[in-house]
Order: C-alpha cells, then structure tokens, then sequence
C-alpha cells in the first residue's frame, strides 16, 4: 500500500470534524476541494465556467419524450434469464422547484452497486460477486404531479481506495437531465440509520448537516406490498432554500 492508502479513518475523521467546525452553518452544496475526499484535490473546477451557447447545444442535445422511455425501464428487478439476489425495495418520490410545483416529464436515471456491493463495470475489481441478473441502471418519466418511481433491489456497501478501510454507505446514485444534457445534475441517495455516513467524506464534504439529512429517504410503510417489497421515499428539490445537495456543484 502507499501511503496514501495507509491513512488511518481516524486522522479521516478528525479532518472532517476540523473542516466542520470551521465551516458556517447553513452551507448545503458540497465543497470544491474537501482534502479528506482525496480526489477533489485533483478534480474539482480551479477555472471560471466557459458558458456554453444553448441554441447549439439543442442542435446535438436529445429531447426525451415518452416515446423514447421504455414502461419496464424503471424496474431493475425485471431481468431476463432470472431474478436479481437481494433485498426488493421501491424507491418513490416528487421532483420539484423551491416552490413546490411539480416537475414534470423529467428524464430521472439511476445506476447503483448490487446488493453486495458491487457494480458491473471494469473499474469494479473487489471480490464481491457479480449478479449475473442485475444491470443496476434504470430510468423513467416523471409525471404530471412530478413522481418518479423505481423498483430495485437495496446496494449494499462497498470499498473504496479513498484510505485505509474506506466503506462507502450504501446509496442509489440519481441523474436529472432537464431538457438537454447541459442541464444534467446529478446527486446520491441514501438509507437511514447507516453506520458508515459519520465515517464518509463524500456525504460529509456537505457542511450543513441538515443538507446531508436532505439526501436521504424515509421508510414508507404505506409504498412497501405485502411479502414482496420494501417501500422509501425520496423527494428532490431542485431550487430554493431546501435545495438536495448535487454533485455537480462539486465538480
């Protein structure tokens, strides 16, 4: 190991409490540069934004309607050959302004980990096995009233190389395109109670605590069905004072 990834979760830890306690309250979007996040160091924005001109960006840009979303896309528990391993769970929610009107026909994407914490990709190499019957994608429309829902299998936590014995809490990773892909935000989502979120500088690198509880959804007995599914709840805010935290404010 280097010794970068010898780094101890306790010196992490102690960063993120220092960091904390000099940060005012109030603060909801990520920070640019969170050092006990090693990577911002070398990811985040160091130059102004170049604007881009709107009127070409539509000229390449896709414009989705329902004719381009599939009914079935939005249930990643629905592969063929068989049935994903892991704990079914519906994640449901309303996507609106800082007003409280609805979003609607918003193209809403997840990807995620399977529910041993690993995700079908090259740059996922940890010895945890791999689903043969979970993509872990999905997408939807949201509807007239700004509802968005997925049926999916819980992640599970993963390892990272942010340090030594990183976890990253489990979480469903959501993606909002408005009208073009300009307009992407992208942001995370996560599940109650979890032990890991104290020890995690990427939820943590948001300085308001209140933002961080923002990013993560209530159990919703009513949406969970009789020996089938677990039911959460999750709204995104897209302006104002009660804005969820984006990624793509950190760069």
């Amino acid at each position: 190991m280097t010794a970068d990834e010898l780094i101890s979760q306790r010196v992490i830890s102690e960063e993120i409490e220092k960091i904390q306690a000099d940060t005012r309250s109030g603060d909801d979007q990520p920070r640019l540069e969170f050092p006990p996040y090693r990577s911002t160091l070398l990811r985040h924005p160091t130059k102004e934004l170049r604007h881009a001109d709107p009127e070409g960006a539509e000229l390449v840009a896709p414009v989705f309607g329902h004719s381009d979303v599939g009914r079935l896309e939005s249930d990643l528990t629905v592969q063929r050959g068989g049935e994903p391993i892991g704990e079914r769970i519906q994640v449901r929610g309303r996507i609106v302004d800082g007003d409280g009107r609805p979003v609607r026909r918003q193209l809403v994407e997840i990807w995620q980990a399977n529910a041993a914490g690993r995700y079908i990709h090259k740059g996922d190499q940890h010895p945890a096995p791999v689903d043969p019957h979970f993509t872990g994608v999905g997408r939807c429309l949201t509807d007239d009233d700004g509802w968005y829902s997925f049926t999916t299998i819980k992640p599970g936590p993963y390892p990272w190389r942010n340090h030594n014995n990183a976890w990253r809490p489990a979480h469903i990773h959501f993606s909002l395109f408005g009208t073009d892909f300009t307009q992407r935000m992208v942001t995370q989502m996560y599940f109650a109670g979890d032990p890991l979120f104290a020890l995690d500088p990427i939820l943590q690198s948001i300085p308001d605590r209140t933002a961080r509880d923002r990013l993560v959804a209530t159990y919703d007995h009513d949406l969970s069905q009789h020996e089938w599914l677990m039911g959460y709840r999750w709204d995104i805010v897209l302006t104002g004072n009660h804005t969820t935290p984006m990624e793509n404010e950190n760069g």
